[in-house]
């Protein structure tokens, strides 16, 4: 890759312009070379004579920008012992001076003919001399000097007794000559002033080419020679290498590139076309399409045909649909269904959509399977349902998709559960209670049945009795007793459901009316079957004053500071006996609602702040069972690391789920904002919590599904509980097998969930294991996200390939193995909760084992990923490398305190920290250590010849 590149002032050519002192003493001679070509030379023989002192320089020379010039010297010299009679200063050498100048202004007497102000370059001595009988051998000698800094200089050579022939003189430099090096163009660049130098060469991209990595450098040595490449640039999208990689050439019609590399052109995918050079995409022709998530590169589609052979079978006021494929699918495997339900006139002349409350099973839109179970609907009504076949391009298409249709007419049904159940007073010996009508009567309400027994009782046999209406006198109670309720209506079709089980308590003496109360779900609650959500209870606040004024707001102090939200007055409805809303935390974006703090007290027990969960307005009747079946899993648990339920409330609106207050809001928020600042010890009880919470959870055959610090709540006191049953579900009690099997569908935290779980849908208590050592790295390392910026499926193919995550900075060796030990691939070899809380109580027990720290190597991790060292190199300014070890927040004190290069910071003390303005312990560790690798990559940091 080097070409030297040589500026020759040869002797001859410039024999009339020499000046000579002691002119008798070198003599121009005409003679020939060894190939018998004519040459001029300058020879000097005066070796009879002692003190010689001849000199002879060359013309001025231009030094163009030369830093170092080499000379190339070709002579004689006569051996001395071949001369007989010679006095003792005979020389078998010469030297080699140099003068600088910025114009030829030297003459026959200046400048001065001695070493000052002459430079010596260097006193040159032959390899080979020669005798008077033999021929003379020429000796060839090359000598550079720099730098230089003036406009030219002059050559001179000083004989001090010699008998030689000056031959020629060469006076070139070297240079790196353009060139192209990953598709870079770097110009023409001279060598450095030293034979050690490396001259730096900015580089452009070739014409089509998009820089890959900046600077774009190559490093130009003394020699002539580039070594050391630094970034590079690639064809832009619609061009391909060509000529050796020399230049980037468009794409030929009927060919594309759709994004920048050093890959090729290829041709356009099926159902494409481009009739265009340098394309970077094939357009699609007329009734193809690609879906916004397909690659460029992939084939043009089209829309799947209606589905064939659909067969109905109705069963009172449920339905199930069964299909078949349809002929063809579009040319794609993302093939799903949809079923629109639509009710109709008699005459079917009029059709319009379903109710809310229609249910779908497994759910009515985006189906994999091809069958259907569909409930709720009306009894006597005719329905026509449209199954569509839509693909991932369905909605490229502006006509409607393709369907099949079916009409079925319902049949006669039993009444749907009276939702419903309301107090209005009591005595020692009675109660009277109300109840709302079934939402779907599916006929006329002939009469209720209300079953009630006293709580506790042994027989467990109730009472029964009927009523018309729906309200009814229960007799014959006792005093100061709780009782459970429940009521279902009859129609000719026979009986329908329970309503759910409602508590009701006598007062302590007869006669004596109680006042309402804030109802609760009666104990205990058999979870519902795995995949059927069970309507929760509709627990009712009543009103039975009108609302007080306006309740002075009270903020706990540093609750808005941790939770991030202001205050906000209470919503119309909230406030209530024993009960209000005082200051909203924060929204909860694509959730059912808000959570806020309230006040609640109930009669017997003192005030005490709770959350509520609130409903947002506008809900389904869906999104109803589905938020209030978070409250009936969560009733059903008592320990004080699962958050507690204090209450349901359904009758006002907005409708609510109360639970204990929690002062430090979710874990891996409050671990970030308090970065640094807990001891190991502290961190590991946090965990010994969640893990104690988790082992109740698998004891009451409960697989969680999201566990993840952002599910964990900490209270004032540092105690963490478990919270967010959204996805937890009730696991068969089957000691074989128990799995819980999800459909296919629905959103999962990718980053903390199991492979199993992932790939198959199987979660287990195993699979919330696996999470929970998630949780422990989310922990140890105050709030980081697991597996940083990578993408879901990075993450998917990462833990495929045994990847696992590093132990963060200053995590004990035994902490982090545990958190291997819950990354087992094999389920059945993970830990189980109750070995992991045994395992946490040792290591607190024995506070010396976790003063062992893990390495960036432990466990069986790849080295896909390396965020514990970033290279400082790769960062423009010291702000972008203090975000990248994200401590952004100290910027401007970088700056303000004129740390402002990496040189500086690489300097930095704990001291300097302290002084900019740098106090938490655990952000001074933080940059001290980034700092230290800093300066190991700086001593590393030398040009390598490649």
């Amino acid at each position: 890759m080097s070409l030297y590149v040589s500026q020759y002032f040869s002797i001859p050519p410039f024999f009339n312009q020499l000046v000579l002192l002691n002119f008798a003493q070198w003599e121009e001679v005409s003679g020939y070379d060894e190939a018998m070509n004519p040459i001029r030379t300058y020879q000097v023989c005066n070796v009879q004579e002692a003190n010689q002192n001849n000199w002879l320089r060359t013309q001025f020379i231009q030094r163009r920008d030369v830093q170092r010039v080499y000379v190339e010297l070709k002579f004689t010299v006569r051996d001395c012992n071949s001369i007989p009679n010679i006095p003792g200063s005979c020389k078998e050498t010469f030297n080699l001076f140099y003068y600088e100048s910025d114009t030829d202004s030297a003459s026959a007497s200046s400048p001065f003919w001695m070493e000052n102000p002459y430079i010596k370059v260097d006193t040159i001595a032959p390899d080979e001399s020669f005798s008077k009988l033999e021929s003379g051998r020429m000796n060839t000698k090359v000598r550079s000097f720099g730098p230089l800094s003036k406009n030219g200089f002059y050559l001179a050579f000083q004989d001090l007794g010699a008998c030689m022939s000056l031959i020629s003189v060469r006076a070139f430099y070297k240079k790196c000559s353009s060139t192209i090096a990953g598709f870079a163009i770097f110009p023409e660049t001279l060598t450095g002033a030293e034979p050690t130098s490396l001259v730096i060469a900015p580089g452009t991209c070739i014409p089509n080419a998009v820089e890959v990595s900046v600077p774009l450098k190559l490093y130009c040595n003394g020699d002539g020679e580039w070594m050391v490449p630094v970034g590079a640039c690639t064809c832009a999208a619609g061009y391909e290498p060509a000529m050796k990689e020399t230049q980037c050439q468009a794409c030929g019609p009927g060919t594309f590139k759709s994004k920048q590399g050093e890959g090729m052109c290829t041709p356009c995918p099926p159902n494409s076309r481009t009739s265009s050079g340098a394309a970077t995409l094939c357009t699609c022709r007329n009734n193809y399409f690609r879906a916004d998530t397909d690659p460029p590169d992939s084939a043009c589609t089209s829309v799947p045909t209606a589905p064939r052979s659909v067969i109905s079978n109705v069963n009172e006021t449920s339905l199930v649909l069964e299909w078949s494929e349809p002929r063809d699918s579009g040319g794609r495997d993302d093939l799903l269904y949809n079923v629109i339900c639509k009710k109709c006139s008699v005459e079917r002349r009029l059709c319009m959509r379903c109710d809310d409350n229609v249910e779908f099973v497994p759910r009515q839109l985006g189906l994999t399977e091809r069958h259907i179970y569909i409930s709720n609907l009306m009894a006597h009504t005719q329905y026509t349902f449209e199954i569509q076949a839509v693909n991932g391009v369905s909605n490229k298409n502006p006509q409607s998709p393709q369907f099949a249709s079916v009409n079925i007419t319902t049949n006669q049904a039993a009444p749907s559960a009276v939702p419903t159940m309301h107090l209005h007073g009591s005595t020692g010996s009675s109660m009277t209670l109300s109840w709302e009508p079934p939402k779907q009567p599916n006929g006329i309400i002939l009469d209720y049945e209300i079953k009630y027994f006293e709580k506790g009782q042994s027989d467990g046999i109730a009472n029964t009795v009927t009523s018309q209406k729906n309200m009814v006198r229960l007799e014959g109670l006792k005093p100061n007793s709780a009782y459970t309720v429940q009521v279902r209506a009859r129609t000719v079709a026979g009986y329908g459901q329970y309503s759910f089980p409602m508590e009701f308590r006598t007062p302590v003496e007869d006669g004596m009316n109680s006042p309402p109360s804030l109802s609760f779900p009666a104990r205990p609650f058999l979870p519902a079957p795995p995949g059927v959500v069970r309507s929760c209870p509709s627990n009712v606040l009543p009103v039975s004053s009108p609302p007080p004024s306006r309740l002075q707001q009270q903020e706990l102090p540093g609750t808005a500071a941790h939770c991030g939200v202001g205050h906000r007055e209470p919503a119309e409805g909230l406030v209530r006996d024993h009960f209000s809303v005082l200051l909203c935390l924060r929204s909860i974006p694509g959730e059912f609602g808000e959570v806020c703090r309230g006040r609640l007290k109930l009669p017997g027990r003192r005030e005490i702040f709770v959350a509520i969960k609130t409903l947002k307005v506008g809900y389904t009747e869906r999104q109803r069972r589905d938020f209030l079946s978070e409250a009936s899993i969560m009733g059903q648990f008592d320990h004080p690391n699962i958050i507690h339920l204090e209450g349901v409330v359904t009758k006002s609106r907005p409708v609510m789920i109360v639970t204990e207050f929690m002062e430090n809001c979710a874990l891996d928020s409050f671990l970030r904002l308090n970065d640094g600042q807990f001891t190991v010890i502290q961190l590991v009880g946090m965990l010994r919590g969640i893990a104690a919470g988790m082992k109740y959870l698998s004891e009451m055959n409960y697989v969680h599904r999201d566990l993840a610090a952002r599910n964990i709540l900490v209270n004032s006191n540092l105690v963490c509980k478990v919270s967010d049953f959204g996805l937890s579900r009730f696991l068969e009690d089957d000691p074989s097998d128990p799995t819980y099997t999800s459909s296919l569908g629905g959103k999962i935290p990718i980053r903390w969930t199991a492979p199993e779980a992932i790939a198959y849908r199987k979660f287990t208590s195993a699979s919330d294991v696996w999470s929970y050592g998630i949780v422990m790295w989310e922990v140890m390392s105050y709030g980081e996200r697991p597996y940083w910026d990578m993408s879901n499926q990075d993450v998917i193919n990462a833990v495929e390939q045994d990847y696992r995550l590093p132990p963060p900075m200053d995590c004990p060796t035994a902490l982090h193995q545990l958190m291997l030990d819950c990354w087992v691939r094999d389920r059945n070899l993970r830990p189980k909760f109750a070995q992991i809380v045994n395992t946490l109580d040792k290591l607190i027990r024995n506070a010396a084992s976790l003063k062992v720290i893990a390495s960036v190597q432990s466990g069986v991790s790849q080295p896909l990923l390396d965020r514990t060292v970033p290279d400082y190199t790769t960062f423009t300014t010291v702000g972008d490398w203090l975000d990248a070890i994200k401590m952004g927040r100290y910027k401007e004190n970088f700056v303000n305190a004129g740390f402002a290069s990496f040189d500086l910071v690489a300097q930095m003390t704990a001291e300097d920290l302290l002084r900019i303005g740098v106090t938490l312990a655990g952000h001074q560790k933080k940059i001290l250590s980034s700092i230290q690798d800093m300066r190991l990559q700086m001593n590393q940091t030398l040009p390598v010849q490649v």
